[in-house]
Formats: C-alpha cells, sequence, structure tokens
C-alpha cells in the first residue's frame, strides 16, 4: 500500500471554514439520539420505562434516518449543500426543542426523535458534498475525518451534560442549550445558492461506483454501526451496572468520545497519503474494535476503561475513512452515492441500540457487548467484500 500522495494533491493551504461548518451541522443532525442516551438515566427516571424501549427510541431515530437518506442524498444534490445543511440544522432546532418542552411519555419522546432523525439524513449527503465540492482533493481524508468527529462530538456533549446540567438544573435544560446550538449554526450557514441542475446530477452518475458494490458496502457499514453505536447510547448504563458512579460514568463515556475524535482526525489525515487500501484499513480497524468491546463485556472498571478507549478509537474510529474512500470512488456524485450508503448506516445504527437494549434485558450487558463484538467482526468482513467489488469493476474494460 503506498502513502506516497501526487503533489498536486497537496494545497499550500487548507481553509477550516467548511469543514468546522460540516462538523457543525453534522453533529447537531445526531445530537438528539445521544442526548438521549447520555441523559438516559435521569429521562428514564422521570418519564419510566426500562432498557428496550430506551434502544427502541434511538432505534426510531437512526430508522427515519436510514429510510430517508438516499432520498435526501439525491435531493442534496439538486438544491445545493448550503441550502441543505441550513434546513438540516434547523430541524434539529425544533426536534431538540420539542423534547425539552413536549416529551413528557415514551411516545412523545419517540415522536420527536422522528423529526430528529430526518434532519439527520439530510445533514449527512449534505454535509459530504459540501466537503468534497469546497476542500482540495489533497486534504479531503482529513477533512473527512474531522467531519466524522461530530458523532463522538455529541457523545462527549452528551457525556458532559450529565453531571453539568442533567444531575443539577435538570436534563430537559441539556436539550433546551442543544436547541440554541443548532440555531446558532444554522445561522452561520452562507446562504448562497449552490443547486445543480437536475440534468447535471443525471450526467453525474456516469462513471461512479456501481450499484451493487455501494450496497454490499452499505451492509458492511451498517453492520459496524449495529455494533458501535450502542456505546453512545448504554456506555453510561453500563458502567453504572458494574457500580461506577453515574457521574463518573458520564466522564468515561467523555473520555471514549475523545479518543473517538482523536483517531478520525488523525485516520483522515493519513489516508491523505493514501493512493488505495483505504477500506482494508476501515476493516482493520473493525476487527481491533473487537477486543474493546470483548473487555467491555468482562465487567471489570480496570477493563473497563481500556475498553472504552479501544471500542470508541478502533470499532468506532474509521467512519471518516469509509466516507473518504465513498467519495473517492464517486466524485461526481457524493451526496448520491454517501446517501446509499448512509442508508446502511443509519439501518445499522437502529438496529444497534434496539437489539442491544432487549438483549441486556433478556441476559447481561456482558452478553450484549460480546454480540457487538461479533457483529464487528462480520462488518469487517462485508467491507473487504464489497471493496473486491469496486476493484472489479475498475479492471473490466468501458465498452
Amino acid at each position: 500500500m503506498s502513502t506516497t500522495p501526487a503533489s498536486s494533491e497537496r494545497p499550500e493551504k487548507l481553509n477550516l471554514r467548511p469543514i468546522l461548518l460540516a462538523v457543525s451541522v453534522a453533529t447537531v443532525g445526531v445530537l438528539p439520539s445521544f442526548l438521549t442516551g447520555g441523559l438516559a438515566v435521569q429521562i428514564r427516571g422521570e418519564i419510566g420505562f426500562g432498557a428496550g424501549a430506551l434502544g427502541l427510541a434511538v432505534a426510531v431515530f437512526f430508522v427515519v434516518s436510514s429510510l430517508s437518506s438516499a432520498f435526501a442524498g439525491r435531493v442534496v444534490e439538486r438544491i445545493g449543500s448550503h441550502t441543505a445543511m441550513r434546513a438540516s440544522s434547523l430541524v434539529g432546532v425544533l426536534s431538540l426543542l420539542a423534547v425539552a418542552v413536549f416529551a413528557g411519555s415514551w411516545w412523545g419522546l419517540v415522536a420527536c426523535l422522528v423529526l430528529g432523525g430526518m434532519g439527520n439524513a439530510i445533514a449527512q449527503p449534505a454535509t459530504n458534498l459540501m466537503l468534497a465540492r469546497e476542500v482540495p482533493g489533497g486534504r479531503q481524508g482529513l477533512a473527512f475525518g474531522v467531519k466524522q468527529a461530530a458523532i463522538p462530538v455529541a457523545t462527549l456533549l452528551a457525556g458532559l451534560a450529565v453531571p453539568v446540567l442533567a444531575v443539577t438544573v435538570g436534563w430537559r435544560w441539556a436539550f433546551a442549550g442543544g436547541a440554541l446550538l443548532a440555531l446558532v449554526i444554522s445561522l452561520l450557514v452562507p446562504r448562497e445558492y449552490d443547486g445543480e441542475s437536475a440534468s447535471r446530477v443525471k450526467e453525474s452518475r456516469a462513471g461512479d461506483a456501481p450499484l451493487a458494490a455501494l450496497i454490499l458496502l452499505a451492509v458492511g457499514i451498517g453492520l459496524g454501526s449495529t455494533a458501535a453505536t450502542p456505546l453512545g447510547a448504554f456506555v453510561v448504563e453500563s458502567a453504572a451496572s458494574t457500580g461506577v458512579d453515574v457521574g463518573v460514568a458520564g466522564l468515561l463515556l467523555a473520555l471514549g468520545s475523545g479518543v473517538g475524535i482523536a483517531v478520525r482526525v488523525v485516520a483522515g489525515h493519513l489516508a491523505d497519503g493514501m493512493t488505495g487500501g483505504r477500506l482494508r484499513l476501515v476493516a482493520g480497524m473493525l476487527a481491533v474494535g473487537t477486543a474493546g468491546f470483548a473487555m467491555l463485556a468482562s465487567g471489570s472498571p480496570g477493563l473497563l476503561v481500556v475498553g472504552v478507549v479501544l471500542a470508541f478509537g478502533a470499532g468506532w474510529g474509521w467512519p471518516g475513512l469509509f466516507n473518504f474512500a465513498i467519495v473517492k470512488s464517486n466524485p461526481k456524485a457524493p451526496a448520491a452515492a454517501t446517501g446509499i450508503t448512509q442508508t446502511g448506516a443509519s439501518g445499522g445504527a437502529a438496529l444497534g441500540p434496539l437489539l442491544f437494549g432487549y438483549t441486556v434485558e433478556a441476559t447481561s450487558f456482558g452478553t450484549a457487548w460480546l454480540a457487538a463484538g461479533i457483529v464487528s467482526l462480520l462488518a469487517a468482513a462485508a467491507i473487504l467484500a464489497g471493496r473486491r467489488m469496486l476493484v472489479r469493476a475498475r479492471e473490466e474494460p468501458v465498452s
């Protein structure tokens, strides 16, 4: 695997504005889900529902994102990244504010998360399109790594919200603060029109990766998300079940999130110097992450810290690298292509918390974490198979 980039792909200066904007919009997109997971102890204590119901509520958020992603990707190609990002942030405002004010029952919470899922479906392809169009090619790996740090940023905010807000003034104020943050971000998105015509979008699909390969890669990232998403939703409760103080457990979630942020940024930077093998690296990270899930399953407070670091860093540190690889394979329609793969990512993110929550209720946290490790290995295998399809498609002669 070569790590020597072409000199023409190394710009002298990197504009941070689109990267920071993408991180902000993507963070708002997933924030309703991860605030729900991070504040689960307080929310469940007031509203009254079990771990399985928590998993189902978070799953609804990602089911809506999954069902909307492919369509959202095509729409984003037409209306442009800036318009779509602004719309996504405003939907996030409505979702977070609705939870803070109206979520008095489990059904009310779910209704608010449905709205948030729609916003997230728009946010992902919109930010991918902006980075593909506005960041120089030699720095896009770093840009996608930083952008995908939005998810651990969301879990970091959720983890810090536990000791700072949830146990002091109440969990609803955390959602109200998230709504204010989303409103500020929506106002920062540039208002110039950047859409593309429908004919341009149709033409742009020529020469991109075959649909079958994208579907298989969507399955792979779906399995990876199935394994990893419970980290944000259940690490706090899992740690608390071993006797760790709830406030400390929230800080443990923040630690894992910080590691995840660092790994995604570093992996993206390294990807800019690679001429191939990015999907192989994704598969390798998923395999290493299995060790982290196994340590989480041990129930030992000492191993719990190491397990969180490995699970967040390797088992959930690959999304930026994955999206960058997809964009490289589909340079003419990155929003449409990542909309397809995001269907798998969101679908897996929906299935993960749901299965994890009910597994915990039926067995234990240890069994649920072990199952997550097995699914992570299956994800690695599926991504390698999808990569082989991409390689074969590139080797076929053009008719």
